[in-house]
């Protein structure tokens, strides 16, 4: 049975949910904290919230900067935050193979941002009874690319971050980028999704005054300020459907019925991973004979290419329409 909530659990909890928003790397003002614990459903005033700041800042490492109004806060350097539940031996493994993946990912800001918890995890596995048995398995398990593997572009300190916030609180973004053409621009955007390709992040978008959606490449972006007004979030777009639609150059807009022969040797693999639900796979002639219902893709016809010899006979016919006989 739970216990009736107290006014003196409610002004903890609300303690801790303003210390759990103050960023570390960037400043935040009260305003902008009082309008996010409105929306989480606090009931407090601005006033009271500035109060709350104060009292936090004389008994945390906070910094206050008071050069402008509305002031500004943020965790000092160095400073590790608040540390809730501790990890367990399983849960820091996974947070340190997640640091392997993302770090040549995302900007070295944002990797500094989640090094505390990265700490945290680390001291856990060496604190655990089997320390040994836990940091070797970091070296039993490894990702293997399947295509030639790039070095992630520099995406500049900040934008990342910014355009993040922004995105997840759908405020509107101030954003300096050079084009395809190295041209610099400026514009206000409303950003509607991120999507990664490879090792490069997209900003899926649409210029206010306009209203279809765009596509901005992060590494071109070179300053980013999420403005305090929202937009309105367009009606009937869904970032799925957006990619599906081959905005990405994915997709060729159909479906096809693909078949194709392949050495055994080098097709065994698909038995056990099927290009689709509905793959059939028949031996002929010592060779794998393979058809299935995919989506036709510039990556599909770069995986069939990549086979070179080893795959012949491909054909592939639209859904819907007879194949050849």
């Amino acid at each position: 049975m739970t216990a009736p909530p107290t006014p003196a659990l409610d002004g903890a909890l609300l303690l801790l949910e303003i210390l759990r928003r103050i960023p570390r790397q960037r400043y935040t003002t009260s305003v902008h904290l009082h309008n996010q614990l409105v929306a989480a459903g606090f009931d407090l005033s601005l006033r009271t919230m500035q109060r709350h700041l104060d009292a936090l800042c004389s008994r945390f490492p906070i910094e206050c900067d008071t050069r402008s109004k509305p002031f500004g806060y943020r965790w000092r350097e160095g400073v590790e935050g608040l540390h809730l539940p501790l990890l367990t031996p399983s849960e820091a493994l996974t947070m340190q193979l997640a640091r392997q993946e993302i770090a040549s990912l995302l900007p070295a800001r944002t990797v500094k941002t989640l090094a505390p918890l990265f700490a945290t995890a680390r001291q856990t596995l060496e604190d655990s009874p089997t320390p040994s048995a836990a940091r070797r398995w970091l070296g039993k398990v490894k990702r293997l690319p399947e295509s030639q593997p790039l070095l992630p572009p520099r995406i500049a300190p900040d934008v990342f971050e910014v355009v993040n916030e922004a995105l997840y609180e759908e405020r509107k973004l101030d954003l300096a980028y050079r084009n395809a053409r190295n041209q610099r621009k400026r514009a206000i955007v409303w950003p509607l999704g991120l999507v990664q390709q490879g090792v490069r992040l997209y900003l899926v978008c649409r210029f206010e005054g306009y209203d279809n959606e765009r596509i901005l490449a992060l590494p071109r972006i070179q300053q980013a300020r999420a403005l305090t007004e929202t937009f309105p979030w367009p009606k009937g777009f869904d970032l799925e459907r957006y990619c599906a639609a081959g905005h990405f150059g994915l997709s060729q807009g159909r479906q096809v019925r693909l078949s194709f022969l392949i050495d055994k040797a080098v097709g065994q693999h698909l038995v056990e991973s099927p290009l689709s639900m509905d793959q059939t796979v028949a031996e002929r002639d010592g060779r794998l004979a393979v058809t299935a219902t995919v989506e036709e893709t510039a990556l599909l016809h770069r995986w069939l290419r990549g086979w070179g010899e080893a795959v012949s006979d491909i054909e592939m016919a639209p859904v819907g329409e007879p194949e050849e006989q």
